[in-house]
């Protein structure tokens, strides 16, 4: 999974600051909508909307833009539309299955851009049921390293649930079961510890090695999706070497 985290993380930061800024601010401010409209509207009593302001935050997401989308999930500000989750499965290039999470007002729009993204990135669709039973459901954490060591991290967060700690570079990320997440995370910051984002996420039971040239194609198949404006997340289940990783990186 080291590649694919790796992938993950490299990907995140350029994000950040390229020009699909504004997309991805989209994204996390769709998430807060409906973390607070699911839980309830106050980050205190609703951890999966805490973890989605953090995220918010943690990308430079303006106050404004959060305070409104806060605003909109209470129902004290027009404008919130009625989102609704849906998940497509299908194959990349090489074989590589790929889970589709999408959150969306208009279903048939959502079903026609992922096809197209798929199909003209070389893969296609698949039934559902097919591929989502190599993927698990997930706790992520992803936290800055920062002088903490894995052996500190780990033992921050191994009575809370943690199943494992990756040291991803510049980052550690922390995998438990879902249903664990909001304690590991909160066993993070009771040790002192920042953290970039915690997720609920689909990981891999079993990955298909990529050379070069495959994880170029499987990738620009993950970017077309993720340029999709009702494509939330994308998984996948590729691993990637980290001197394929680095060859990539440089170009």
């Amino acid at each position: 999974m080291s590649g694919h985290s790796k992938w993950a993380t490299t990907k995140h930061k350029k994000a950040a600051i390229d020009a699909k800024r504004g997309k991805l601010f989209a994204k996390l401010i769709k998430n807060i909508e409906v973390a607070g409209r699911t839980g309830g509207a106050d980050p205190a009593g609703n951890p999966t909307l805490y973890d989605a302001i953090q995220k918010a935050r943690k990308a430079s997401v303006p106050n404004d833009n959060i305070e409104r989308a806060l605003k909109r999930a209470a129902g004290s500000e027009a404008g919130g539309a009625d989102w609704q989750t849906i998940m497509y499965e299908g194959y990349g290039p090489n074989g590589v299955a790929v889970l589709i999470e999408c959150l969306t007002d208009n279903r048939n729009r959502a079903a026609t851009d992922v096809r197209v993204a798929v199909t003209r990135n070389g893969g296609n669709m698949a039934d559902p049921g097919s591929v989502s039973y190599m993927f698990n459901r997930k706790g992520v954490v992803l936290m800055p390293k920062g002088t903490a060591t894995e052996d500190d991290v780990l033992m921050a967060v191994l009575d809370a649930g943690a199943e494992e700690v990756n040291d991803l570079g510049d980052e550690f990320e922390i995998v438990s079961e879902a249903g664990d997440l909001v304690a590991v995370r909160t066993a993070l910051q009771a040790a002192g510890f920042d953290y970039n984002s915690a997720d609920s996420s689909f990981l891999p039971s079993v990955t298909v090695p990529l050379d070069a040239d495959g994880a170029r194609k499987v990738f620009r198949l993950i970017e077309a999706l993720e340029d999709c404006d009702d494509v939330q997340n994308v998984y996948a289940n590729f691993d990637v070497a980290d001197d394929v990783m680095a060859e990539l990186d440089a170009e």
